[in-house]
């Protein structure tokens, strides 16, 4: 957006939530980074309980001092110039994205530039996360349970889609072995913790097991666990990333079938 240009007052939520974004407590700037960045924007700064509620009062001060949003601008320019994340990408991934879920409210958006541009409008939060173009943000609207989330949070900020498949689809065996303790892996582990085996009861049980629908259940869930592992786990174990792309809507996909099986495991009954 031109510097030339007097642009539109932007709403008080607006302006707190980009500064929620960031100045978040746990990643967001420091408070020296706040510093230095208000006095390159020419910013005042203000008082505040917390570095937030700080860069929010200076930011919408200088807003209706100028009776423009200018000074949020190239305060989100300067906080978001690309030279300033060179060795840190998941950082300026986050951020933007975190951004632009907020920005999509005001048919704006942070570009890979890190300027802020025109960019579609969105009015409700489901809007919101599909037009700010963002992985993290779809994965939360879709409710994507946090195993698998902690597993792949890294690569999917890096855009690594390749890998965030890999590690994710990784997340479910490594579950079951913390559920009972084997130390056995793939297709193995699956047989020994969710088969019926001898016993004719699994150690990890979906259901009660007590008609010959549940237990196709059952051994059902365990196929769709060890199928899972056969297409992602284990090419992308041993195929160069070159020759098995993984594509935004393929991990989404992948992401959210496993979100299904943790939420299975969630109210399983382990045995010893």
């Amino acid at each position: 957006m031109s510097a030339s240009t007097k642009h539109p007052l932007w709403s008080p939520a607006t302006v707190t939530a980009v500064s929620d974004v960031l100045a978040a407590t746990n990643d967001g700037l420091t408070g020296r980074e706040i510093d230095h960045l208000l006095a390159l924007t020419g910013v005042a700064d203000a008082e505040g309980s917390n570095k937030r509620e700080r860069l929010a009062r200076a930011l919408l001060a200088r807003q209706a001092r100028d009776g423009a949003s200018n000074c949020v601008i190239r305060f989100i320019t300067e906080a978001m110039a690309p030279v300033r994340y060179a060795q840190r990408l998941e950082v300026f991934s986050r951020r933007r994205d975190d951004l632009n879920e907020v920005l999509v409210h005001a048919g704006l958006r942070v570009n890979e530039a890190g300027q802020v541009a025109r960019g579609p409008a969105a009015s409700t939060l489901d809007e919101a996360a599909r037009h700010a173009n963002s992985l993290r943000a779809e994965l939360r609207r879709r409710g994507t349970h946090p195993q698998v989330l902690a597993y792949c949070t890294r690569e999917i900020l890096t855009k690594n889609a390749f890998h965030a498949s890999l590690e994710a689809a990784k997340s479910v065996l490594d579950r079951l072995r913390q559920l009972t303790g084997e130390q056995l892996d793939g297709s193995q582990l699956v047989d020994a913790v969710l088969m019926p085996g001898a016993t004719g009861t699994p150690r990890v049980a979906v259901n009660t097991g007590t008609t010959p629908t549940e237990t196709g259940e059952q051994k059902g869930f365990a196929m769709l666990i060890k199928g899972l592992g056969s297409m992602y786990r284990n090419p992308t174990a041993h195929d160069p990333r070159l020759n098995r792309p993984v594509s935004d809507e393929e991990l989404l996909e992948l992401l959210t079938t496993l979100s299904m099986v943790h939420r299975r495991l969630d109210h399983a009954r382990v045995q010893p």
